[in-house]
């Protein structure tokens, strides 16, 4: 009944077609396709679940990206930069709460009061957890000498999302300029994966003018740049910005949502042994968002620990769920939610990407 869905399962090279197809997928023969991915994925990774304690400090940022709500033209957004004690305070909540890892994630800055900050700040945190927890970054383009600082300061992980591969539909969401500029996004993540880190990036589902095949491109992309993580969501427009005039372009959010999945699922069959993250935007569309990412492929889940104050501040898009919770109820939520997708939460664990080291070892191997 459902033989050609089964067929690109089971090849060992999957083509844009098989991509394609997969992607955009609906009805049965998406469930087919969703619970195969599902049984597959958990006898590679097993069940295992791993926490990264979200500290979402800063939302000033000097890019003007068309779809991002805390875009330096935004004069409606609540600015806020949080200081380094209520940071250090949220990282050691996440020690002593055995989540593991920690992610950094501020708006986009690269001036040098910012860049010395985040580099004491690293080193801060190491000092204070004993050098057990893991620190992931999400601190934007800078330059590679920044990255190596960073990297000996303590990070060892660093997501920085290209939201498209499509260089054309880059330009459809980005200003043209010299501050937003496609190849030197992908630069930086080369310069990333030259440091040493374990390098992340994802895109936006659903965009105002994309197709399946472009998305299909940007999974090959992910392998093509011998990704590590992936950090990728549903699109959902913000009425402060450039790019919600083009809203009725859009697909529904029930076709976002669906179609996230499938890249999810699609993602895990192309690339087994990355680390996918379940991206909270999964939740502002469906209560089970996050769950569903996580039977599907995800094996990511990032509890907001972002003093409750300033959470609802950090709007890359409208309806951002748990704004109103504290870092305590946001760890008892998620618990919960890992346990109905049938998964279970590593704690204390880093949960590096076994991607990283089998990528790292096959570069050494080279020389």
């Amino acid at each position: 009944m459902f033989g050609k869905t089964t067929h690109i399962i089971q090849k060992n090279t999957l083509t844009k077609d098989d991509l394609t197809y997969l992607i955009s997928l609906k009805g049965d023969e998406r469930d087919y396709f969703l619970k195969k991915i599902g049984e597959n994925y958990v006898q590679t990774l097993g069940k295992k679940v791993f926490f990264r304690g979200l500290v979402e400090f800063s939302n000033y940022c000097t890019k003007d990206c068309l779809y991002c709500g805390i875009r330096k033209s935004n004069q409606s957004s609540d600015r806020y930069d949080i200081d380094d004690d209520e940071i250090l305070k949220a990282a050691k909540f996440a020690y002593t709460n055995n989540y593991g890892s920690i992610v950094l994630q501020s708006g986009e800055r690269n001036d040098p009061i910012f860049i010395k900050r985040i580099t004491n700040l690293l080193k801060k945190i190491k000092d204070i957890t004993d050098g057990k927890l893991g620190i992931t970054i999400s601190l934007g383009e800078q330059t590679e000498e920044t990255y190596q600082a960073w990297f000996e300061a303590g990070a060892h992980r660093y997501l920085l999302r290209i939201e498209t591969s499509n260089e054309e539909l880059y330009y459809k969401i980005h200003p043209k300029d010299t501050n937003h500029n496609f190849q030197n996004r992908i630069n930086c993540l080369k310069s990333l994966q030259k440091v040493g880190y374990q390098t992340g990036t994802g895109v936006m589902i659903g965009l105002p003018f994309q197709t399946y095949e472009e998305l299909a491109d940007d999974l090959l992309f992910f392998q093509d740049i011998d990704i590590d993580m992936i950090g990728m969501g549903p699109f959902i427009e913000h009425t402060e910005t450039p790019l919600y005039q083009h809203k009725d372009k859009l697909w529904s959010l029930q076709r976002r949502f669906d179609v996230t999945i499938n890249m999810i699922a699609s993602l895990r069959l192309l690339m087994p042994d990355i680390n996918i993250a379940a991206a909270t935007a999964l939740q502002a569309i469906d209560p089970m968002g996050r769950e569903k990412a996580l039977k599907y492929g995800a094996n990511v889940i990032m509890p907001n620990i972002t003093p409750t104050i300033h959470r609802k501040d950090y709007t890359l898009y409208e309806n951002k769920p748990c704004t109103d919770e504290g870092a305590e109820d946001c760890s008892n939520c998620l618990n919960i939610r890992v346990e109905m997708a049938d998964r279970e939460v590593g704690y204390s664990e880093w949960g590096d990407s076994k991607h990283f080291f089998s990528r790292t070892s096959e570069n050494n191997k080279a020389f």
